[in-house]
């Protein structure tokens, strides 16, 4: 398949449904109380470009499993919103500190860091509107149970137990030596959390069975440390005019790193295992899954 043209197709969806579910001014505002700077701080990060892996993920997941229509979508731009939020954090002076994202100054280097924090929280706060929301309608509907599930899922996924918490292992990893299951444990949280539990969302969604949904997630356990190697590998390596962000920091910062601590070749080693890994904890499901398969790829072989 072309991974491309699938990444072009699923990207304009999530942009698509991003636009329907934060719009650039909500009618139920009145004009004196309408927080002006904050919206503006917000879109500057939301729609700065970026790859929508993981809306992307949680739709190809929901297909996967011969999930239909759009009821996937909400969740998937909640998971773009909960991803978006937290690069304005990293990015903020007590962090890493960072000028540029996707190619663009960082929300805080536009709008100061007051507005960064506040988009930040905005946009975390909003992600769970919106699923909520989802929840209200379905409320009647024997799909009300799922979705709560789902919602405490995200919620995990992206707390103490999942992203901020690998977010404050890292902060206080740096300069020191940390040993390898330390490394996968501040990174299966940090970057992993989000990206399988985007799977499982899609899967959970989509009507997986528990013979899917475990492999499922054998699969987004993979990748997600296969884009996080793959990001460790082009802080070093990268081009900061591809990737639209500085290289080099990693090392600066004496972040724990996977080059770091295996090496360049044995970190691009160890992503080829996980790879496979990956895609073989899904070869028991059909040509739905192919993205999927490809996705797993693309993370080891992108250049951005």
């Amino acid at each position: 398949m072309d991974i491309k043209r699938y990444f072009e197709e699923k990207k304009e969806i999530v942009e698509s449904g991003l636009e329907k579910y934060f719009p650039r001014r909500p009618e139920s505002m009145g004009p004196g109380a309408f927080p002006t700077t904050l919206y503006k701080a917000i879109w500057h990060s939301l729609f700065a470009g970026g790859k929508r892996i993981r809306p992307i993920l949680s739709m190809a997941a929901y297909e996967a499993v011969g999930g239909k229509g759009d009821g996937i979508l909400p969740f998937a731009c909640a998971l773009e919103m909960i991803h978006t939020y937290s690069l304005i954090h990293d990015d903020l002076p007590a962090m890493d500190d960072d000028d540029y994202r996707r190619g663009k100054p960082t929300c805080h280097k536009v709008f100061g860091e007051a507005a960064g924090i506040l988009a930040g929280d905005a946009l975390l706060t909003e992600a769970f509107r919106l699923i909520t929301n989802q929840t209200i309608r379905e409320i009647s509907n024997h799909n009300a149970e799922l979705i709560l599930n789902v919602i405490h899922e995200v919620a995990q996924a992206a707390g103490i137990l999942g992203m901020v918490g690998g977010q404050m292992l890292d902060i206080e990893s740096e300069g020191k030596e940390v040993d390898f299951p330390t490394l996968q444990y501040i990174h299966s949280r940090k970057t992993g959390a989000l990206i399988l539990v985007s799977v499982r969302v899609g899967a959970r969604l989509g009507g997986a069975n528990k013979e899917a949904l475990e492999a499922l997630t054998r699969y987004g356990e993979g990748v997600g440390l296969v884009f996080q190697i793959a990001d460790d590998i082009l802080n070093v390596e990268g081009e900061a005019a591809q990737l639209g962000k500085k290289t080099g920091s990693d090392l600066f910062r004496r972040k724990a790193t996977f080059p770091s601590l295996l090496g360049m070749e044995d970190s691009r080693r160890r992503a080829e295992e996980l790879v496979e890994m990956s895609v073989n904890a899904i070869r028991s499901l059909g040509p739905e899954a192919e993205p999927l398969r490809e996705i797993a790829r693309f993370a080891l072989s992108r250049k951005y």
